[in-house]
């Protein structure tokens, strides 16, 4: 991997532990500021909300800016959201900390996907996602078990300080060695909502809301609800979420390398089934260290498989239009994951922990239905060419 794709996937990791960063550290927020878990939960909503309508926003306005200057002022924005909540006093500024956070985030990633897509021929597309969502994985991987482990010597707002300064190096560093990228052309706030009239744009988002909320509506309370089935805590959590995000980095390596090979569509089709049976059954793997491990990996191996068909399948529906789509679709990702903080935090706040993975399968079963529906009533114009990899 050459040292601009290396620096693409390090400012994704930096944005992705700012986004998860959250799960790892729950506890410790909510013992220093009172707020109930369910509460800190919503500090995840409050970002990925703040994601969503920021990130066709943010690609509105700085439409005319060239890539890596965009990639250099996403990256600092992140680190400032969270140097502002690692100091914020007060539970509300936490929330401003994370809004501003959010909104880096959502001008990097998209950003990301198009510079590393610009990197590689058509035929590797596939894999050329699967360099800005490595970054993603290894958040989950080493930022959220990082973070966990740091929580509780260094306490939460340490943990986001030390976020802050990775996103400021990555910065400097994209500044340096990534070469500048042309702006696409500049597109009204309008026009980059035109392309939600497309029946199949309409599917795939739909299929990234639904699939998101399936999966992060667990992730977020994932702590408590290892506690809960498992009885895991402390170093054994941080153990555990280092497992989960090793089978994260294994899945997107192999989303990658099976949409190349087998197409988009086919790939996502596997992917969510066995995401769908891994959450459902966690009931039953999480009552044993070993069937926790072993359940984690296979539900993020699978999960974390799903985003480079989903790409890949996008940059073949929308053409010219891509980075309109990718835009959109990255608010889809974060409507999903704010809507799974609320969803989660319900079930939490309701009938209790216990019930967040047999309603977490069944978002995502509705949303392979809504992919399996909309492959099959896809027009023949809509229908990718053999030659981008599609299946």
């Amino acid at each position: 991997m050459s040292a601009r794709a290396i620096l693409l996937t390090a400012g994704a990791f930096v944005v992705g532990t700012s986004a998860y960063i959250v799960s790892g550290v729950l506890p410790e927020i909510s013992a220093e500021t009172g707020a109930t878990p369910a509460a800190v939960g919503q500090l995840a909503t409050a970002f990925s909300l703040a994601y969503a309508v920021g990130a066709p926003l943010v690609a509105t306005l700085a439409g005319r800016w060239d890539r890596r200057t965009l990639l250099v002022a996403a990256l600092l924005a992140a680190a400032a959201g969270n140097a502002l909540t690692a100091l914020a006093p007060t539970y509300p500024l936490l929330f401003v900390g994370r809004i501003v956070a959010a909104l880096g985030a959502a001008a990097y990633t998209p950003a990301a996907t198009l510079v590393a897509t610009s990197f590689y021929p058509p035929e590797r597309r596939g894999r050329a996602v699967a360099i800005v969502f490595g970054g993603l994985t290894l958040a989950l991987a080493l930022g959220v078990p990082a973070g966990s482990f740091l929580g509780e010597p260094l306490g939460f707002r340490g943990v986001f300080l030390l976020v802050a300064a990775a996103g400021l190096a990555s910065a400097v560093g994209v500044r340096l060695l990534v070469p500048s990228v042309p702006a696409p052309p500049p597109v009204t706030l309008t026009e980059r909502f035109s392309v939600l009239r497309e029946r199949t744009v309409q599917v795939v988002l739909a299929v990234t809301v639904l699939g998101v909320l399936g999966t992060m509506s667990v992730y977020v309370y994932v702590v408590p609800l290892l506690a809960e089935f498992t009885g895991a805590t402390g170093p054994v959590v941080s153990i555990l979420l280092l497992v989960y995000g090793l089978g994260a980095i294994v899945g997107n390596t192999l989303g990658g390398r099976a949409t190349d090979r087998f197409g988009p569509r086919r790939t996502l089709i596997v992917v969510m089934t066995v995401t769908i049976a891994a959450v459902a059954t966690l009931p039953f793997t999480l009552l044993t260290v070993a069937g926790a491990a072993t359940a984690l990996v296979a539900w993020s191996l699978a999960s974390w498989a799903f985003n480079p068909p989903f790409q890949s399948l996008i940059l073949d529906v929308a053409g010219e239009q891509s980075a309109l789509v990718l835009s959109l679709n990255a608010s889809a990702i974060y409507l999903g994951a704010g809507l799974s903080g609320m969803v989660g935090g319900l079930v939490v706040a309701g009938p209790g922990v216990q019930l967040l993975p047999p309603v977490g399968a069944a978002l995502a079963l509705l949303g392979m239905g809504v992919l399996l529906v909309g492959v099959r009533s896809r027009t023949p114009t809509a229908e990718p060419a053999p030659a981008t990899g599609t299946g």
